[in-house]
Protein backbone atom coordinates (compact mmCIF):
# COMPACT_ATOMS: atom_id res chain seq x y z
CA UNK A 1 0.00 0.00 0.00
CA UNK A 2 0.91 3.56 -0.99
CA UNK A 3 2.64 5.64 2.08
CA UNK A 4 0.64 8.36 3.07
CA UNK A 5 2.36 11.93 3.34
CA UNK A 6 3.15 12.85 7.06
CA UNK A 7 3.97 16.56 7.51
CA UNK A 8 6.58 16.70 10.58
CA UNK A 9 6.22 20.02 12.27
CA UNK A 10 9.22 21.37 13.85
CA UNK A 11 8.94 24.78 15.74
CA UNK A 12 12.05 26.25 17.06
CA UNK A 13 13.54 29.06 18.74
CA UNK A 14 17.78 29.67 18.96
CA UNK A 15 18.52 26.03 18.82
CA UNK A 16 21.50 26.21 16.51
CA UNK A 17 23.19 23.16 18.54
CA UNK A 18 20.18 21.23 18.49
CA UNK A 19 18.07 21.84 15.26
CA UNK A 20 20.41 19.82 12.72
CA UNK A 21 20.33 16.77 14.83
CA UNK A 22 16.62 16.79 14.74
CA UNK A 23 16.12 17.16 11.25
CA UNK A 24 18.79 14.60 10.13
CA UNK A 25 16.41 11.99 12.20
CA UNK A 26 13.87 12.54 10.09
CA UNK A 27 15.99 12.26 6.98
CA UNK A 28 17.44 8.71 8.82
CA UNK A 29 13.19 7.69 9.23
CA UNK A 30 12.78 4.36 7.28
CA UNK A 31 9.47 5.60 6.23
CA UNK A 32 10.37 7.69 3.40
CA UNK A 33 6.77 9.95 2.77
CA UNK A 34 7.14 13.38 4.93
CA UNK A 35 6.98 16.44 4.18
CA UNK A 36 9.33 18.71 7.08
CA UNK A 37 8.36 21.99 7.91
CA UNK A 38 10.46 23.99 10.30
CA UNK A 39 8.71 27.18 11.73
CA UNK A 40 11.69 29.57 13.34
CA UNK A 41 9.80 31.45 15.76
CA UNK A 42 12.05 34.85 15.43
CA UNK A 43 15.41 33.13 16.35
CA UNK A 44 18.84 35.49 16.76
CA UNK A 45 21.11 32.86 16.39
CA UNK A 46 22.56 30.73 13.88
CA UNK A 47 19.76 28.38 13.19
CA UNK A 48 19.12 29.64 9.78
CA UNK A 49 22.59 28.99 8.41
CA UNK A 50 22.56 25.57 10.50
CA UNK A 51 19.82 24.61 8.48
CA UNK A 52 20.58 26.08 4.90
CA UNK A 53 22.51 23.14 3.23
CA UNK A 54 19.14 21.19 3.70
CA UNK A 55 16.58 24.10 1.93
CA UNK A 56 16.00 21.74 -1.10
CA UNK A 57 15.15 18.82 1.56
CA UNK A 58 12.79 20.96 3.91
CA UNK A 59 10.41 24.08 4.41
CA UNK A 60 11.85 26.73 6.59
CA UNK A 61 9.55 29.73 7.67
CA UNK A 62 10.57 32.65 9.79
CA UNK A 63 7.92 34.71 11.80
CA UNK A 64 8.40 36.93 14.62
CA UNK A 65 8.65 35.36 18.08
CA UNK A 66 5.27 34.56 19.09
CA UNK A 67 5.72 31.24 21.17
CA UNK A 68 5.74 27.57 20.59
CA UNK A 69 1.74 27.54 20.22
CA UNK A 70 1.96 29.95 17.11
CA UNK A 71 4.98 28.26 15.54
CA UNK A 72 2.98 24.90 15.89
CA UNK A 73 -0.08 26.19 14.09
CA UNK A 74 1.84 28.00 11.48
CA UNK A 75 3.25 24.72 10.63
CA UNK A 76 -0.59 23.33 10.69
CA UNK A 77 -1.60 26.18 8.49
CA UNK A 78 1.19 25.02 5.80
CA UNK A 79 0.88 21.38 5.69
CA UNK A 80 -0.58 19.32 3.30
CA UNK A 81 -0.36 15.75 4.73
CA UNK A 82 -3.09 13.96 6.07
CA UNK A 83 -1.23 13.36 9.11
CA UNK A 84 0.63 15.53 11.17
CA UNK A 85 3.72 14.57 13.37
CA UNK A 86 5.42 17.00 15.51
CA UNK A 87 9.53 17.25 16.59
CA UNK A 88 10.56 19.30 19.02
CA UNK A 89 14.08 20.60 17.38
CA UNK A 90 16.15 19.73 20.50
CA UNK A 91 14.49 16.26 20.49
CA UNK A 92 15.41 13.55 17.80
CA UNK A 93 13.46 10.44 16.47
CA UNK A 94 14.35 7.06 16.37
CA UNK A 95 15.12 5.73 12.56
CA UNK A 96 11.49 3.25 13.05
CA UNK A 97 9.57 5.38 14.54
CA UNK A 98 6.91 6.74 11.66
CA UNK A 99 6.93 3.26 10.37
CA UNK A 100 6.00 1.34 12.80
CA UNK A 101 3.32 3.97 14.21
CA UNK A 102 2.10 4.67 10.84
CA UNK A 103 1.96 0.69 10.16
CA UNK A 104 -0.36 0.57 13.40
CA UNK A 105 -2.55 3.51 12.39
CA UNK A 106 -2.94 1.29 9.18
CA UNK A 107 -3.75 -1.58 10.85
CA UNK A 108 -6.00 0.00 13.43
CA UNK A 109 -7.62 2.27 11.72
CA UNK A 110 -10.06 3.06 14.79
CA UNK A 111 -7.16 5.26 15.53
CA UNK A 112 -6.43 8.59 14.56
CA UNK A 113 -4.05 9.20 16.97
CA UNK A 114 -0.94 7.59 17.88
CA UNK A 115 1.77 8.46 20.26
CA UNK A 116 5.60 6.63 21.68
CA UNK A 117 7.20 5.93 24.63
CA UNK A 118 10.25 7.97 25.40
CA UNK A 119 13.87 8.17 26.43
CA UNK A 120 14.91 10.70 28.90
CA UNK A 121 18.10 12.79 28.96
CA UNK A 122 18.56 15.47 31.32
CA UNK A 123 21.67 17.50 30.98
CA UNK A 124 23.37 15.18 29.14
CA UNK A 125 22.46 12.10 31.04
CA UNK A 126 19.85 9.33 31.12
CA UNK A 127 17.14 9.31 33.55
CA UNK A 128 14.28 7.21 34.47
CA UNK A 129 10.78 8.44 34.19
CA UNK A 130 8.61 8.50 37.16
CA UNK A 131 5.38 5.95 37.75
CA UNK A 132 3.29 9.13 37.14
CA UNK A 133 5.04 9.81 33.56
CA UNK A 134 3.43 6.35 32.71
CA UNK A 135 1.80 5.83 29.14
CA UNK A 136 -1.30 4.40 28.86
CA UNK A 137 -3.37 3.23 25.29
CA UNK A 138 -7.37 3.73 24.49
CA UNK A 139 -9.54 6.29 26.14
CA UNK A 140 -6.81 8.28 28.58
CA UNK A 141 -8.16 11.02 29.45
CA UNK A 142 -8.17 10.62 33.51
CA UNK A 143 -4.38 9.83 32.94
CA UNK A 144 -4.06 12.91 30.78
CA UNK A 145 -5.67 15.40 33.53
CA UNK A 146 -2.40 15.36 36.51
CA UNK A 147 0.07 16.26 33.79
CA UNK A 148 1.24 15.51 30.35
CA UNK A 149 1.92 11.97 29.33
CA UNK A 150 1.78 12.56 25.80
CA UNK A 151 5.13 14.19 24.42
CA UNK A 152 4.52 16.10 21.46
CA UNK A 153 7.78 14.64 20.08
CA UNK A 154 5.70 11.27 19.77
CA UNK A 155 2.52 11.63 18.32
CA UNK A 156 1.10 11.28 14.69
CA UNK A 157 -2.20 12.39 14.59
CA UNK A 158 -5.10 12.86 11.83
CA UNK A 159 -5.44 16.55 10.25
CA UNK A 160 -9.43 16.11 10.88
CA UNK A 161 -8.48 15.95 14.60
CA UNK A 162 -7.57 19.47 14.48
CA UNK A 163 -10.50 20.06 12.48
CA UNK A 164 -12.36 19.02 15.62
CA UNK A 165 -10.87 20.21 18.71
CA UNK A 166 -8.77 22.97 17.27
CA UNK A 167 -5.10 23.84 17.24
CA UNK A 168 -2.61 24.76 19.91
CA UNK A 169 -3.89 27.84 22.38
CA UNK A 170 -1.55 30.52 21.92
CA UNK A 171 -2.99 32.46 24.98
CA UNK A 172 -1.44 29.61 27.03
CA UNK A 173 2.70 30.42 27.48
CA UNK A 174 3.29 26.50 28.53
CA UNK A 175 1.01 23.92 29.31
CA UNK A 176 -0.17 24.05 26.16
CA UNK A 177 0.10 20.74 24.93
CA UNK A 178 -1.28 19.57 28.45
CA UNK A 179 -4.24 21.37 26.78
CA UNK A 180 -4.37 20.01 23.64
CA UNK A 181 -3.96 16.81 24.81
CA UNK A 182 -7.07 17.12 27.48
CA UNK A 183 -9.20 17.96 24.32
CA UNK A 184 -8.07 15.45 22.19
CA UNK A 185 -8.27 12.48 24.67
CA UNK A 186 -11.77 13.52 25.71
CA UNK A 187 -13.07 12.82 22.41
CA UNK A 188 -10.67 10.26 20.63
CA UNK A 189 -9.27 7.20 21.76
CA UNK A 190 -5.22 7.49 21.44
CA UNK A 191 -3.42 4.06 20.75
CA UNK A 192 0.40 3.62 22.41
CA UNK A 193 3.09 2.18 20.73
CA UNK A 194 5.10 1.41 23.58
CA UNK A 195 8.64 1.71 22.58
CA UNK A 196 10.97 4.37 23.07
CA UNK A 197 11.07 5.67 19.76
CA UNK A 198 12.15 9.59 20.65
CA UNK A 199 14.76 10.86 22.73
CA UNK A 200 13.73 13.93 24.91
CA UNK A 201 16.45 15.82 25.47
CA UNK A 202 15.68 18.91 28.49
CA UNK A 203 17.62 20.51 30.96
CA UNK A 204 18.40 23.39 28.90
CA UNK A 205 18.44 26.91 31.37
CA UNK A 206 16.07 28.57 28.50
CA UNK A 207 13.16 25.98 28.17
CA UNK A 208 10.20 27.78 29.10
CA UNK A 209 9.22 25.41 31.65
CA UNK A 210 11.83 27.48 34.06
CA UNK A 211 10.98 30.91 32.82
CA UNK A 212 7.14 30.70 34.55
CA UNK A 213 6.70 29.89 37.88
CA UNK A 214 3.44 27.64 38.70
CA UNK A 215 2.81 26.13 35.71
CA UNK A 216 -0.18 24.15 37.25
CA UNK A 217 -1.56 27.79 36.66
CA UNK A 218 -1.74 26.97 32.90
CA UNK A 219 -2.86 23.52 33.67
CA UNK A 220 -6.02 25.16 35.91
CA UNK A 221 -7.01 27.74 32.88
CA UNK A 222 -6.74 24.47 30.49
CA UNK A 223 -9.30 21.98 33.26
CA UNK A 224 -11.52 24.78 33.23
CA UNK A 225 -11.72 25.20 29.69
CA UNK A 226 -12.89 21.48 29.97
CA UNK A 227 -15.68 21.90 32.26
CA UNK A 228 -17.52 24.44 30.24
CA UNK A 229 -17.41 21.71 27.58
CA UNK A 230 -21.39 20.23 28.06
CA UNK A 231 -19.83 16.58 26.40
CA UNK A 232 -17.79 15.07 29.31
CA UNK A 233 -19.60 12.38 30.72
CA UNK A 234 -20.19 12.09 34.61
CA UNK A 235 -17.33 10.61 35.85
CA UNK A 236 -15.08 12.66 33.59
CA UNK A 237 -16.51 15.69 35.06
CA UNK A 238 -15.98 14.62 38.62
CA UNK A 239 -11.94 13.68 37.61
CA UNK A 240 -11.81 17.01 36.34
CA UNK A 241 -12.86 18.79 39.16
CA UNK A 242 -11.12 16.41 41.74
CA UNK A 243 -7.82 17.52 39.58
CA UNK A 244 -8.98 21.02 39.40
CA UNK A 245 -9.07 21.40 43.30
CA UNK A 246 -5.74 19.52 44.12
CA UNK A 247 -3.96 22.04 41.71
CA UNK A 248 -5.75 24.83 42.52
CA UNK A 249 -5.26 24.19 46.25
CA UNK A 250 -1.64 24.30 45.35
CA UNK A 251 -1.32 27.50 43.70
CA UNK A 252 -3.20 28.77 46.45
CA UNK A 253 -0.49 27.72 48.93
CA UNK A 254 2.16 29.03 46.68
CA UNK A 255 0.64 32.35 46.41
CA UNK A 256 0.15 32.33 49.74
CA UNK A 257 3.82 31.77 50.85
CA UNK A 258 4.86 35.05 48.41
CA UNK A 259 2.27 37.24 50.19
CA UNK A 260 0.33 37.13 47.10
CA UNK A 261 -2.98 37.87 48.77
CA UNK A 262 -5.17 38.74 45.87
CA UNK A 263 -4.06 35.44 43.78
CA UNK A 264 -4.31 33.30 46.96
CA UNK A 265 -8.06 34.07 47.78
CA UNK A 266 -8.99 33.65 43.45
CA UNK A 267 -7.20 30.10 43.84
CA UNK A 268 -8.55 28.79 46.98
CA UNK A 269 -12.08 29.76 45.72
CA UNK A 270 -11.51 27.98 43.23
CA UNK A 271 -10.70 24.76 44.74
CA UNK A 272 -13.42 25.52 47.33
CA UNK A 273 -16.20 25.44 44.48
CA UNK A 274 -14.70 22.35 42.47
CA UNK A 275 -15.21 20.69 46.12
CA UNK A 276 -18.48 22.20 46.33
CA UNK A 277 -19.83 20.74 42.85
CA UNK A 278 -18.49 17.49 43.17
CA UNK A 279 -20.30 17.17 46.37
CA UNK A 280 -23.32 18.00 44.04
CA UNK A 281 -22.53 15.29 41.68
CA UNK A 282 -22.02 12.56 43.80
CA UNK A 283 -24.97 13.41 46.42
Amino acid sequence: MKEKIVSVIIPTYNRENWIKEAVESIFCQSYSNYEIIVVDDGSTDNTKRVLAPFKSKIRYVFQPTSGPSSARNKGLQLSRGEWIAFLDSDDVWRPEKLEKQMDVLQKEPEFKVCYTDEVWIRNGKFVNPRKRHTKYSGWIYPYCLPLCIISPSSVVIHRSVFEEVGYFDTSLPVAEDYDLWLRISSRYPIKLVPEKLIIKRGGHPDQLSKKYWGIDRFRIIALEKMLRKNYLPVNWRIATLKELAKKASIVAEGCRKRGKWKEYHCYATKAKEAEKEIAYLLS
